[in-house]
């Protein structure tokens, strides 16, 4: 089994609602960003300890929020120093509109894992895009790259779809499934 962490930050809980749901089917175990763009203390030597690392965020204005890009430069030091290098990697986002440029800002996370040398774990599901899907089916956004999630803005994390945290447990637990193969 490997050592799975998902470190994420939430602005408003949907984004830890839906971290919940990717550490369940990872069997991860969860480290929040703060709202001041900080981890917990010991946080950087858990991540350090992880075989696959997933990062989440909300995205806001077509990339992560100040608290995690904070966070993605704070971790200069474990890319000078190698220390994530041939991590698996993946990447999960929410935002209120149906795209809301969630596209972009996962392909800041990508970027991210890249740049530490990792290696990024796609969404691997099909996209539910027939007349007879629902908000209900799995990967109804119809991401690729990695988790897309949406909940309106005036909707509580409660009330995000069943789809997409199905999705997210689902890819929660496909990072999980790539990372024990190369622990091996």
């Amino acid at each position: 089994m490997a050592n799975v962490v998902v470190v994420y930050h939430s602005g408003y809980g949907h984004t830890q609602r839906v971290a919940q749901q990717v550490a369940q089917g990872a069997d991860a175990e969860l480290l929040a960003i703060d709202a001041d763009g900080n981890l917990a203390e010991g946080g950087w030597e858990t991540l350090a300890a992880a075989d696959a690392i997933i990062f989440g965020t909300p995205t806001y204005m077509g990339g992560p929020s100040w608290q995690f890009k904070k966070f993605a430069d704070t971790s200069s030091k474990a890319w000078f120093s190698r220390g994530w290098q041939d991590k698996v990697f993946g990447g999960f986002t929410a935002s209120a509109s149906l795209n809301g440029d969630k596209g972009a800002c996962l392909i800041q996370l990508q970027t991210l894992a890249s740049q530490h040398g990792g290696l990024w774990v796609s969404l691997g599901m099909l996209p539910a895009n027939n007349s007879a899907a629902s908000r209900a089916d799995v990967n109804n956004l119809g991401g690729s790259v990695g988790l897309m999630v949406q909940c309106a803005s005036d909707a509580g994390a409660d009330q995000i779809p069943s789809g997409d945290l199905e999705t997210a447990r689902r890819y929660g637990e496909r990072v999980a499934t790539v990372a024990a193969k190369f622990k091996g």
